[in-house]
């Protein structure tokens, strides 16, 4: 298996928000060197800002030209911007959104190009970024429509737990009428591979929770468990997948069931970042399942009220890193083996070909 230095490309997120103090914290560490090149999408002109806010005198940046170029026991960068960009810390503006788009339009273009192998994005403000080039919800949705993907999850990774959620940034509302049975098999068959295939787990237990509280009591308090998410659930599970559920969320993460499985289906957006975010806050990481390209986050945001304080911790956006290279490489070895894999041989025991059966497959202690 090739074990080429992984291209980890970082987009710089909104220039106002958190998004350069964390980068910066993290590539400061020379041991992100020993797992990938990174490679950060942005300006000098605004990282030197940002360093000099954070006081930050022993860190710079490889100034490059391509992804080809990037030295790789360096922090490397390459310009997007123009040097007329404008910081203002704190402040959520039309540049620092136009900045962002940018940035992100430059790395993923790398990406699909196979330029670089990853993608870590910062956080971008959803609303200052929206423009006719970028009319979406989020990185996910954006990212699923550059990829062409007929699907994504939103896939929260940490230590503790793997939650992914059947719908994502949409209004509480919405969610009823928003969730079908198809809909959560689908999410559940994302689920499953992504579990296979960039986490290397052969056979994925996976939960999933109801929609109502106590999941939906017997359908005393809705109907959606039984007319939508278990035949789901039942629809998977003739497809070799194994689920659960449904759970009733409050049971589920306070008796301390999301231990006892590798994956978990929430039903909408709040139902599993809480306690996702109560658990894993710093550390956890957002994974977009389902994409033909590899992209991680941290979990926070662009925290514009501690912009420029040196109080962000950046161990959220190393941990988006270090996912970002484990995935890939579970995605080599997946790949590697699936590789000329022997062809599955039906044998029909009502033939007369019986002579060329092994001898012992009759035997009374091996049953068919």
């Amino acid at each position: 298996m090739e074990t080429k230095p992984i291209l980890a490309g970082i987009s710089q997120g909104d220039i106002n928000g958190i998004g350069y103090e964390v980068i910066i914290k993290t590539l400061m560490n020379n041991l992100i060197n020993e797992f990938c090149v990174p490679i950060v999408y942005g300006s000098p002109k605004v990282a030197a800002y940002h360093r000099k806010a954070l006081n930050i005198n022993n860190f710079s940046f490889n100034n490059i030209r391509s992804a080809d170029d990037a030295n790789p026991r360096k922090a490397n960068m390459i310009n997007c911007l123009d040097d007329n960009v404008r910081v203002e810390l704190g402040k959520s503006t039309p540049q620092g959104g136009e900045a962002a788009l940018v940035s992100l339009e430059k790395a993923v273009e790398d990406l699909k190009n196979g330029k670089i192998d990853v993608l870590v994005t910062a956080p971008i403000d959803k609303k200052n970024i929206q423009s006719d080039k970028f009319n979406f919800r989020g990185h996910t949705e954006y990212l699923r429509s550059r990829a062409g993907a007929d699907d994504v999850l939103m896939f929260m990774i940490s230590e503790n737990m793997r939650i992914g959620f059947a719908t994502g940034h949409i209004p509480l509302r919405k969610v009823p009428e928003v969730l079908t049975t198809d809909l959560i098999a689908r999410k559940l068959r994302l689920m499953n591979q992504s579990l296979l295939m960039d986490f290397g787990i052969r056979k994925p237990r996976i939960a999933v929770l109801g929609l109502n509280p106590h999941a939906g009591d017997n359908s005393l308090l809705g109907s959606e468990e039984a007319e939508v998410i278990i035949p789901a659930i039942k629809q998977v599970e003739k497809e070799g997948i194994i689920a659960f559920g449904p759970f009733p969320a409050d049971g589920f993460f306070g008796a301390g069931s999301f231990t006892k499985f590798d994956g978990i289906l929430s039903m909408y957006h709040d139902q599993g970042l809480p306690p996702f975010k109560a658990l894993s806050f710093d550390s956890g990481v957002n994974y977009t399942a389902g994409l033909s390209f590899i992209r991680t986050s941290p979990v926070h945001g662009t925290a514009f009220s501690i912009a420029g304080r040196g109080e962000a911790s950046e161990n959220s956006f190393r941990q988006a890193i270090y996912l970002a290279c484990s995935i890939f490489r579970n995605r080599q070895f997946y790949h590697e083996i699936s590789k000329n894999q022997l062809k599955h041989q039906e044998i029909d025991l009502r033939s007369d070909k019986v002579d060329e059966l092994p001898p012992d497959i009759f035997n009374s202690e091996q049953p068919l």
